[in-house]
């Protein structure tokens, strides 16, 4: 039995709507990602990198293939990755309006903890 070092859970229902529109393919690659991000102490930024100017925002990396996706998510407490919204990356630089919606979603998240 594997470890687990950190939990992953969804934030309401973007990661989940995202995951479901994905090729079965793609959905095993994901969860094989955040498996990834749940056991190692130490997380390869292959699978998770930080997102420059947007503080305490990550991105999950997942690649197939020539085809990228990215999940956004931030950690809680340390030990609780939060997951937020996904998308299809089609170019070099991650679109603004994903970067945007995800710290919303993450500003959200925060103020319904009250802290």
């Amino acid at each position: 039995m594997v470890l687990k070092v950190r939990t992953v859970i969804a934030y309401k229902h973007y990661f989940e709507e995202f995951l479901l529109a994905q090729p079965n393919k793609v959905q095993d690659k994901i969860f094989k990602v955040i498996e990834i991000i749940e056991t190692y102490e130490r997380i390869p930024s292959t699978y998770l990198k930080s997102i420059k100017g947007a503080d305490g925002l990550y991105e999950a990396r997942i690649k197939l293939g020539s085809d990228i996706w990215r999940v956004f998510c931030f950690f809680h407490r340390g030990k609780l990755v939060i997951l937020l919204n996904g998308f299809v990356k089609k170019s070099q630089k991650t679109p603004k309006k994903e970067i945007d919606k995800a710290l919303r979603l993450m500003t959200e998240y925060y103020a319904t903890k009250n802290e």
